[in-house]
């Protein structure tokens, strides 16, 4: 049996072929990796840093404030979810009049956050519901606004079951 002697033409269609490979699988990791994972907390971090100095005058107003808000949720049968927030002054007195919006963050995948709209169900008392919420780790995340303007965020992770 004769061989094929290795010549110069094939050594090259060999390492096209092989780089080829390489490069072709390479492209395919990136593209499902970058749609996968994002990896961005944050859409524009320059815009975020120009509002820096606002949320440290926020957050020092906040506490000066001495609310208390207590937040209980829980995952109900359905795959659902419901969130309820109890807010005091810092006498200890409910608080009204306040509009409450809450959120459900993934801290794993932007994507899948989800928005829980709160109503005042009572007196200090403000109820809301998500639909379809999967077990796992969540930050909630509640914003309280008065007459336009923010004057509550709070940042929590949980743990639904």
């Amino acid at each position: 049996m004769a061989s094929k002697p290795l010549t110069g033409t094939k050594v090259f269609l060999m390492l096209v072929a092989f780089f080829g490979v390489v490069i072709g699988v390479n492209v395919t990791m990136m593209k499902l990796a970058i749609a996968t994972l994002p990896g961005t907390d944050v859409d524009s971090p320059y815009a975020a840093g120009l509002t820096y100095d606002r949320e440290i005058s926020a957050a020092h107003d906040q506490a000066a404030r001495n609310w208390q808000v207590n937040a209980h949720i829980e995952r109900r049968a359905d795959g659902g979810a419901m969130i309820q927030l109890e807010p005091r002054d810092a006498a200890g007195q409910p608080m009204t009049g306040l509009k409450f919006a809450g959120r459900l963050e993934r801290p794993t995948d932007k994507r899948a956050d989800l928005s829980v709209e709160l109503s005042e169900a009572g007196i200090g008392l403000y109820r809301g519901n998500a639909a379809a919420v999967a077990p796992g780790q969540w930050d909630l995340v509640i914003e309280a606004e008065a007459r336009g303007q923010r004057v509550f965020l709070s940042r929590n992770r949980v743990i639904l079951n």
